[in-house]
């Protein structure tokens, strides 16, 4: 029995504007509103205009929300400052990844715990289980708030235009209450494309009317409404993990590359936390026997990889993409790939990817395939 697409405070603008639509997460949400290769470039040299409402908030206040966090998530959320936000992960007892997040601290006892579409239910149960026994509420506040974020190098003078938040002191990661465009928002500096920019978290009904101003205000900067299918690639060449690609319940923190968002020295809880076991034999596991790493692939040709292609190299199957696409910035087709650590240098030659029956050469990179210039 089918279930009905969630819509945001925004998607009759949407319409409006000819957006293609999409399911994304339960959610119908903007896939485009021209050219994806367009409202790339836009954001990369200019700025473009995201509609995030489909995000998962959930607040955390009390005497112990920090404790709390402290044990559900991996990360050391009781040493975050008031107005900082923190990128950490919820893992399960196996260590197996259930979410990567953004928590922002509110205040003294107040946090908000920002998930993934797809995952927002799951982390909301588990933090909820987890919280018993702890002075603290749980709150799911997702249809509490509408998310627009405005990204790209133009993003601080549009949005400067229109607030008069101090956001020459914002910092990357921190975030702080002010009024923009009339409209009461938390203003957060952080984002998912590698480029500077906001988020702007207000209530649903006023919505429209700070994205209209947005656009109003931006329009001489060049900045362009975007969808789902550009803020991808955006991440994709800034190396930006995504949740059931890089990420999955299968793979720790560890296995990830990510090992250091796990922080075993918190001394909240007698330092136990949701997963540590689990995680402290992967870290011991990751020293001596590395697992598979994630690595940058970049096409030699034109043909595009795919999630679930094979990598290869001397006739064996040495890793598999995770992620892929073409590269409007780098004008070649790119790829996230776990491959055996034999394999993970930068420029490792006899590198392949498997598509279709054809192994297509790739070279080898580093990630991010992108980054910023400051």
């Amino acid at each position: 029995m089918s279930t009905a697409l969630r819509h945001t405070a925004l998607d009759a603008l949407h319409r409006s504007l000819g957006a293609t639509m999409t399911d994304f997460a339960g959610w119908d949400m903007p896939l485009r509103y021209g050219s994806e290769r367009d409202e790339h470039n836009a954001v990369r040299t200019r700025a473009g205009l995201f509609d995030l409402s489909h995000m998962g908030e959930i607040t955390v206040t009390g005497p112990q929300a920090a404790a709390l966090l402290d044990y559900a998530l991996v990360g050391n959320i009781g040493t975050v400052g008031t107005g900082r936000a923190r990128y950490t992960m919820i893992c399960r007892e196996d260590g197996g990844i259930l979410d990567d997040l953004i928590v922002y601290r509110l205040g003294d006892t107040e946090y908000m715990v920002v998930a993934n579409a797809d995952n927002a239910q799951i982390v909301l149960d588990a933090i909820t289980e987890r919280a018993d026994g702890f002075d603290a509420e749980v709150r799911d506040d997702r249809d509490a708030y509408a998310l627009i974020a405005v990204q790209g190098p133009e993003s601080p003078g549009i949005l400067k235009s229109v607030t008069d938040a101090g956001l020459d002191g914002l910092k990357y990661y921190a975030g702080l209450p002010g009024t923009v465009a009339g409209v009461p928002a938390l203003i957060a500096r952080t984002g998912y494309t590698g480029e500077d920019g906001f988020e702007l978290f207000v209530e649903p009904r006023h919505a429209e009317g700070l994205w209209r101003a947005l656009t109003g205000a931006g329009e001489a900067a060049g900045l362009v409404p975007c969808g789902l299918a550009c803020r991808d690639t955006l991440r994709l060449e800034a190396g930006m993990p995504l949740y059931g690609h890089e990420l999955t319940t299968a793979l720790t923190p560890f296995d990830a590359g990510l090992g250091r968002v796990v922080k075993f020295e918190k001394t909240s809880n007698d330092g136990r936390f949701v997963g540590r076991e689990a995680l402290a034999t992967a870290a011991k596991r990751a020293e001596t026997a590395p697992p598979r790493r994630l690595v940058g692939l970049i096409a030699e040709g034109r043909r595009v990889p795919r999630a679930g292609y094979e990598v290869v190299a001397g006739g064996r199957v040495i890793g598999e993409v995770t992620s892929g696409a073409p590269s409007p910035t780098l004008g070649r087709p790119i790829a996230i790939a776990y491959v055996d650590a034999a394999h993970a240098a930068p420029g490792t030659e006899g590198v392949g990817v498997d598509i279709r029956g054809t192994h297509e050469p790739y070279e080898v990179v580093a990630l991010p395939f992108y980054r910023r210039r400051k």
